[in-house]
């Protein structure tokens, strides 16, 4: 059994100001901000890195978790396109903040899926944010739908 999943994000150097941008959406303070200087050794990484973050974490409410870091080093020369191996999914609890992350969450960025009903939920969305990161909005609400 896993008791938390914990959706971790990785970024070519603006880990920061994607941080900044996801707690002007979803509110709270930083669990912990890690930079690779504040490790006995800097973890290895080159002098003009060592300002970049290692690890942040902000909680998003009962548990959860946005968890990222920059990518540097050798891990930084590698083919990198932010986003396109996943999505992240959020239930909100009612039709007012799932309109209010569309919004937020959609702003400078791109809408594949506009915020409509479907089998599944009375309101459903997949947005991918101005750092390339992909989300999906799902509130149920009373819509009853099985997949089986």
């Amino acid at each position: 059994m896993v008791s938390a999943v914990n959706p971790y994000l990785n970024f070519k150097g603006n880990t920061q100001q994607a941080f900044d941008f996801y707690r002007s959406v979803f509110g709270g303070d930083f669990a912990g901000v890690i930079r690779y200087a504040d490790f006995p050794g800097h973890m290895g990484v080159a002098e003009s890195d060592r300002d970049k973050l290692a690890h942040i974490a902000l909680p998003l409410g009962k548990g959860n978790v946005l968890m990222g870091t920059d990518v540097v080093g050798q891990h930084g020369n590698k083919p990198f396109t932010p986003g396109n191996n996943f999505y992240i999914s959020l239930s909100p609890d009612d039709a007012d903040e799932t309109n209010r992350l569309f919004t937020a969450l959609s702003a400078g960025g791109q809408v594949e899926m506009p915020l409509q009903q479907t089998e599944w939920a009375e309101l459903f969305a997949c947005v991918v944010d101005k750092f390339g990161v992909q989300w999906m909005l799902d509130y149920t609400g009373n819509v009853k739908f099985s997949f089986s």
